[in-house]
């Protein structure tokens, strides 16, 4: 069993603003927990803490209950995968895994072999136990790494960015060889990332950080369905939200390609506020005619010229081009500057069929379901919208 609480912790270099501000997180026993934010937002400084690299400086670190700010990272029994991978190259892959089964001293040769076999196994090096780090290739060198954690039997791993140093293709074979291995140990597990696929993918868990200050914590899904603020559902997903100018007028919104109408409740959150930022994923969005031709009573349609498309393959994806009143964005601009200053742009990124016979420069029609576009307080940033608006099946 392992539980680690972290309750209020903050980090502090000197003078200016903390590097980690007030966080407070419950990790609970075998749970995948990944902590995720663009770089420089404090993540691998939290994990650092949890490890005892860093020290805190106010707050509490608790490991089943009991305090460890002041424990040396050797009496926590937490293990660590650095980005780096951190093998000795001297060693064979069998030394790396066994080294911290001989630093112990409480093992007899035989039982060693045993262990590291056993890890070998699971993790599918059996075959490269003779050789050095040298001779293996990057997604090799992070199992062993991987494998020198797994043999110490420790409380939980700590994984910072494990994958970053890896190609695409192997960070996709990782990813699935990480999650399969956390879940037959049952280990809890805290994993340091800046790559939303991964974050979405492997975590139970997911605590998104922005300079310092931890933003949400949630399920993969609910981040993505119901982003507490602009910030989240910016970063939350890829391509990012599209973040449009919207005024409020009676009983409805006014975007500038379309009018959507709002239910009472979402009416009821926006109170007197007459300027919003609309947000509408690119994935949302569709080329009429529909599959389901019942569906577009429930939506908005509107003509648009396609700039530029990016094909993918299995997707694409258009770029179009809108025109909105410059006091308007200009004043929404000043507002959201602390939340995205590059959030306001006059395009739209929309999901086309990969097999789609628009091409640039040409006009189509798109539709989208109102009740999936979420509606943010320009100076705060926050979801107004959040748990209004219901998400179709």
């Amino acid at each position: 069993m392992c539980t680690i609480t972290l309750d209020r912790i903050v980090k502090s270099y000197g003078a200016g603003s903390p590097a980690v501000q007030d966080v407070s997180l419950d990790i609970h026993d075998g749970e995948f927990v990944i902590l995720v934010g663009p770089s420089g937002c404090g993540k691998s400084t939290v994990l650092r803490m949890i490890a005892g690299l860093e020290d805190i400086t106010s707050g509490e670190l608790r490991i089943d209950d009991a305090r460890f700010n002041e424990k040396a990272p050797r009496e926590r029994n937490l293990a660590m995968v650095f980005q780096n991978y951190a093998l000795y190259p001297h060693l064979t892959v069998f030394e790396n895994i066994a080294f911290p089964l001989r630093l112990a001293g409480a093992h007899g040769e035989e039982e060693i072999r045993r262990k590291v076999g056993e890890v070998a196994k699971l993790l599918e090096l059996a075959e490269f136990l003779e050789r050095r780090p040298s001779q293996l290739s990057g997604g090799q060198r992070q199992r062993v790494a991987m494998g020198r954690a797994i043999v110490r039997k420790a409380r939980a791993f700590l994984f910072d960015e494990p994958l970053s140093n890896l190609d695409a293709r192997l960070r996709g074979q990782m990813r699935t060889e990480i999650a399969r291995i956390q879940r037959q140990l049952g280990v809890t597990t805290v994993y340091v990332t800046h790559d939303q696929t991964e974050a979405m993918t492997l975590g139970d868990r997911v605590a998104v950080l922005r300079k310092g200050a931890l933003q949400q914590v949630d399920k993969p899904r609910e981040l993505y369905e119901k982003p507490v603020n602009m910030f989240v559902a910016g970063f939350i997903g890829s391509p990012p939200m599209n973040f449009v100018p919207a005024t409020v007028q009676d009983h409805s919104v006014s975007l500038p390609f379309a009018t959507v109408p709002l239910p009472e409740d979402a009416l009821r959150r926006i109170a007197d506020r007459r300027l919003l930022i609309a947000g509408i994923r690119p994935e949302h969005f569709e080329e009429a005619p529909l599959s389901e031709p019942d569906e577009r009573e429930h939506g908005v349609s509107f003509k648009a010229t396609v700039d530029v498309t990016e094909w993918l393959g299995a997707e694409q994806f258009g770029y179009v081009l809108y025109e909105a009143p410059s006091e308007v964005t200009g004043r929404l601009r000043s507002l959201a500057r602390e939340l995205d200053s590059e959030a306001l742009r006059t395009q739209l990124v929309v999901s086309l069929d990969a097999e789609t016979r628009v091409r640039e420069g040409e006009q189509t029609e798109l539709w989208f379901d109102p009740r999936r576009m979420h509606l943010f307080d320009p100076a705060s940033g926050e979801n107004l919208t959040r748990g209004v608006a219901p998400a179709r099946a």
